[in-house]
C-alpha cells in the first residue's frame, strides 16, 4: 500500500496551485484513494483537498510530513481518467488545478439515497399460521394484523405497513428479532426520465446515412479512434446517424456521451433516444435536483446506463468504458465555458476520447469555421449528408429589405410579406416561428432609411453605443460622438437597434388577435420544467405562433411549422466581434431549417437592413461553402482564429491605477518573451494592448485586456505558463486578478 498522498488544496488561488504531500495514517489506508476529498492540516488550520496521486516516494523530509486527518464524509471520488483530463485542462486553458478538478467533478456531494424496504415472511405458512393463532390468543393485535397480511401476500412494502395498516415500527422490529420476517433494503435511483413513455423506434436509414454509419463503425472495429465532422443540411437525419453509432457502441460493450448546446433541446433529444434505448438513457444538467444529479452520477459509475445526454457538463460523466462522444450542433458558442478554466467542450472531448481510446463525432448543418478548417487540413475527417430525409425540399427563402419597408410607410417590425404569409398559415391551421436574433446586442447604431451602420475607420467592426453619448471601438479604442443624422444619407432615422421578444409578442397578439401565441426566452424558462412545457405545448399544436430567441432555432423538429420569420438579422451582424458574420450565417441557416420538416413545404422570411451582406445571401441560398470561402479570407487577413490562434489575457482590479500599472508591466514582460521566441524561431507573434475591455468597468471592477496572436497554439500555452510564473512572483499583482482565455468566443 502507498505511504504518501499528493494533494491539491481546495483553495482556488494561484499561489497554492501545487501538490502538497501528506502521510497516510494506517487507519485510513483503505479509505484514501485517488480522487477523494480529505481533511488535512495546513499551517495552523484545517483545510480540505483532493488526492491526486498515491506514492511510496517521499518528496520532502519525512519528519516534516503531516498525516491526513480523515476522508471527507460524503465526498465523491473522482475517476483517475477525469483527474488526467483536469490536468490537461489546467495546462491548456489556465486557472488552477483545483478549479479544473471542480469542473470535472459533476457531483460535489453525496446525497441521501432513496431506500425501499420490503418485509418478507421467512417461515413456512404452516408455522406462520400457528404464530398467528398464538398472537390472536394473547391479544397481540398489531403482530396478528401484520402476520395475517404477510401469510396472504408473502411480502409487503414497509411504508404500506406503517401508513396503511398502522403497524408501528416497534412491532416490525420485534418480528424481525424473532426471525419471523426479514427486512430487505434496496436502493432506488432518482430517474429524471422515468416519466417518459417509449413510443418505439421504427426508422430505417437511407442510403447516405448508412454510408456514414458504415464508414465510422468500420473504423471503430479496426481500433481507430478518430474525430469526424458530420456536415448535414437541416433535416438530413443526423440524429438517426447518432443513434445507429451509439447502438454499435453499446453492442461492443462501451458507453456514449451526447452533448447538446442548451437545456432547451433536452426534451426532444431525450425522447428520440428513449424511444430507442429506454432506461439505458439518462440526462445530466443544471436543472436537475442535487439528488437527481447524484443518482445519475452513480448510475453512470455503476454501469446502469449506457448513454448520458446533456450540455457541456455531461462531458464529465464517470463512464469507465467510454467509446463515443457526440457533440450535436457543434458550432454553438455555449460549448465554450465562460468560467475558469475557460475550456471548449470540442477540444476537451477530443482529449477525453484520446484518454479513453474513443471516437468523436461533431455534427452540424453549419459547422464552426474552426471545425471546418480542421477538416480541410486533415485533423478531422469530413462526412456529409447533402439531402433532407425522404428528399424533402429545403424551404423557400426570401430576404426582405427593411429600408424599402420604411420607404413604403411600414414602421412595424413585421414586413408586409411576413404579415401576408402569417395570415395564410393561420387560415391553413399551420404553425410558425418568429425569431428575434437578440444575442450579443451591443447597441450598434444603424440608419433605418439606408441601412448604414456606424463603423470604426480603423477596424472592420461597428462602433458600440455607450451611455455617455459616445461611439467606441472595442478593438483599437477609437471613439466619436453619436451622430444626430445618418452620415451616409442625412436621414434623422438613425438610432441604436434594439427589440425584445415581449414587445414582439404584444405586437403579434394585437395584429393577429385570433392567433394563439407562445413566447420562449430567458424570462419564460426560469422554472425547472418550463422548457419542456412550452415545447410540448407547441408540439401538441396548442399554439399557432412561437416567438423566441436563438433557443428556438436549435435542433427542434415540429412537422406542422411551415413558416419561419427572422425579424432582424442585423442584430448579430454588427456586434463588435470577429465571429459576427459566422454567427449570423449559422443562426439564419438554422432558423430557416425549422420550416418545412413535415409533409408541407416551408417558407422563410429574413428581414434585414443589409440584404447585400454575404452572410445573409449565403444563408438564403443555404450555401455553406461559399460563406466559408469568404469568411476564411477575412480571418486570414485579420490574423484571426482558426487560421491563427488568439489568447485573451483579462486583468481586473478595483484599483484603476494599480490595474493600469500591472497590465502595462505584464504587456512589457510579454514583449520581452515574444521578441526572444519570434527571433529564435522566426514565427510571428502579435501583441495588442493593454486596452480597456468591451465593458471597461463592471460592479466597480476595472478591466483591461491584452491579445496575443500566433499560428502555434502551444506557443500561447508556453507564454501563458511564463506569465503565470511571473505573476506568482510579482507583488504588483497582489490587487490584480489575471485570467486567460484561449480563442475566446466573446468578451471583446
Amino acid at each position: 500500500m502507498a505511504k504518501y498522498a499528493n494533494i491539491i488544496v481546495d483553495i482556488s488561488h494561484e499561489k497554492l496551485d501545487k501538490t502538497f504531500q501528506y502521510l497516510i495514517p494506517q487507519e485510513l489506508v483503505e479509505e484514501v484513494r485517488v480522487g477523494v476529498l480529505v481533511d488535512i492540516p495546513f499551517g495552523n488550520r484545517s483545510l480540505t483537498g483532493y488526492v491526486v496521486e498515491l506514492t511510496d516516494e517521499v518528496e520532502f523530509d519525512v519528519s516534516r510530513l503531516k498525516p491526513i486527518i480523515g476522508v471527507k464524509k460524503g465526498s465523491v471520488p473522482i475517476e483517475s481518467q477525469l483527474i488526467e483530463l483536469a490536468g490537461w485542462m489546467r495546462k491548456n486553458y489556465g486557472g488552477t488545478m483545483n478549479q479544473a478538478l471542480k469542473t470535472v467533478i459533476p457531483i460535489k456531494q453525496k446525497t441521501k439515497a432513496i431506500e425501499r424496504k420490503i418485509l418478507k415472511l421467512i417461515i413456512s405458512k404452516e408455522e406462520a399460521g400457528r404464530k398467528l393463532a398464538l398472537f390472536e390468543d394473547k391479544k397481540f393485535t398489531a403482530k396478528a394484523k401484520l402476520l395475517r397480511e404477510l401469510i396472504l401476500a408473502g411480502e409487503l412494502e414497509q411504508s404500506l405497513v406503517t401508513q396503511k395498516l398502522n403497524v408501528p415500527s416497534s412491532t416490525i422490529k420485534s418480528l424481525e428479532r424473532d426471525s419471523i420476517i426479514e427486512i430487505q433494503v434496496t436502493t432506488e435511483y432518482r430517474n429524471p426520465v422515468n416519466h417518459l413513455e417509449s413510443q418505439g423506434y421504427h426508422l430505417t436509414l437511407n442510403e447516405r446515412q448508412q454510408v456514414v454509419v458504415d464508414h465510422i463503425t468500420a473504423d471503430m472495429e479496426d481500433g481507430q479512434s478518430k474525430t469526424y465532422l458530420l456536415k448535414g443540411v437541416t433535416g438530413s437525419g443526423k440524429t438517426e446517424v447518432y443513434m445507429e453509432l451509439i447502438a454499435h457502441t453499446i453492442a461492443s460493450g462501451k458507453q456514449a456521451i451526447v452533448l447538446i448546446p442548451e437545456i432547451a433541446l433536452t426534451f426532444q433529444t431525450v425522447m428520440r433516444f428513449y424511444n430507442r434505448f429506454g432506461d439505458r438513457v439518462s440526462i445530466m444538467n443544471s436543472r436537475l435536483s442535487q439528488g437527481e444529479r447524484y443518482d445519475q452520477y452513480l448510475r453512470a459509475k455503476n454501469g446502469d446506463i449506457d448513454i448520458m445526454i446533456g450540455p457541456r457538463s455531461a462531458l464529465f460523466a464517470p463512464f469507465e468504458r467510454l467509446g463515443l462522444i457526440i457533440i450535436d450542433e457543434e458550432h454553438e458558442s455555449s460549448y465554450k465555458s465562460e468560467t475558469i478554466p475557460r475550456y471548449h467542450a470540442r477540444e476537451t472531448a477530443i482529449e477525453r476520447a484520446r484518454i479513453n481510446h474513443a471516437s468523436v463525432v461533431l455534427g452540424s448543418a453549419t459547422p464552426s469555421l474552426d471545425s471546418y478548417y480542421q477538416a480541410q487540413n486533415g485533423r478531422f475527417e469530413l462526412l456529409e449528408l447533402t439531402q433532407r430525409v425522404q428528399e424533402k425540399p429545403l424551404p423557400s427563402c426570401e430576404v426582405i429589405d427593411l429600408r424599402e419597408e420604411l420607404k413604403n410607410g411600414n414602421r412595424s417590425i413585421l414586413s408586409e410579406r411576413l404579415q401576408e404569409l402569417m395570415e395564410d398559415r393561420l387560415a391553413k391551421k399551420q404553425q410558425m416561428m418568429l425569431f428575434i436574433n437578440r444575442r450579443g446586442v451591443a447597441g450598434f447604431m444603424s440608419c433605418r432609411a439606408c441601412g448604414h451602420v456606424v463603423k470604426c475607420p480603423h477596424c472592420d467592426v461597428s462602433l458600440s453605443q455607450h451611455n455617455n453619448g459616445k461611439m467606441v471601438c472595442h478593438y483599437c479604442g477609437y471613439e466619436e460622438p453619436e451622430p444626430k443624422v445618418c452620415p451616409s444619407c442625412g436621414s434623422k432615422y438613425i438610432s441604436g437597434f434594439k427589440a425584445g421578444t415581449q414587445k414582439i409578442e404584444e405586437m403579434v397578439s394585437k395584429r393577429f388577435p385570433q392567433a394563439r401565441v407562445l413566447r420562449m426566452d430567458f424570462d419564460t424558462t426560469r422554472t425547472k420544467d418550463s422548457y419542456e412545457q412550452i415545447l410540448q405545448a407547441f408540439a401538441n399544436q396548442e399554439a399557432d405562433i412561437l416567438i423566441g430567441t436563438q433557443m428556438i432555432v436549435k435542433g427542434h423538429d415540429f412537422p406542422n411549422v411551415t413558416l419561419v420569420g427572422v425579424l432582424a438579422a442585423d442584430m448579430s451582424l454588427h456586434i463588435s466581434d470577429f465571429h459576427a458574420a459566422e454567427r449570423t450565417f449559422q443562426l439564419l441557416t438554422q432558423a430557416a431549417g425549422r420550416a418545412g420538416r413535415g409533409d408541407e413545404p416551408g417558407d422563410v422570411i429574413i428581414q434585414t437592413y443589409n440584404p447585400e451582406h454575404y452572410a445573409v445571401l449565403t444563408a438564403k441560398a443555404q450555401d455553406y461553402e461559399s460563406f466559408y470561402e469568404q469568411e476564411i479570407m477575412y480571418r486570414k487577413l485579420g490574423f484571426y482564429p482558426p487560421v491563427w490562434n488568439l489568447l485573451l489575457i483579462m486583468c481586473t482590479s478595483e484599483n484603476e491605477k494599480q490595474l493600469q500599472f500591472a497590465a502595462e508591466k505584464l504587456a512589457k514582460r510579454l514583449r520581452v518573451h515574444v521578441d526572444g521566441v519570434a527571433e529564435f524561431e522566426r514565427k510571428p507573434i502579435q501583441i495588442v494592448g493593454p486596452a480597456d475591455a468591451t465593458i471597461a468597468r463592471v460592479n466597480d471592477v476595472y478591466r483591461k485586456v491584452i491579445y496575443i496572436k500566433t499560428k502555434d497554439y502551444q506557443k500561447l500555452v508556453l507564454l501563458k505558463d511564463r506569465m503565470e510564473s511571473y505573476i506568482k512572483d510579482n507583488r504588483d499583482f497582489g490587487q490584480v486578478s489575471v485570467q486567460f482565455d484561449f480563442n475566446p468566443m466573446s468578451g471583446f
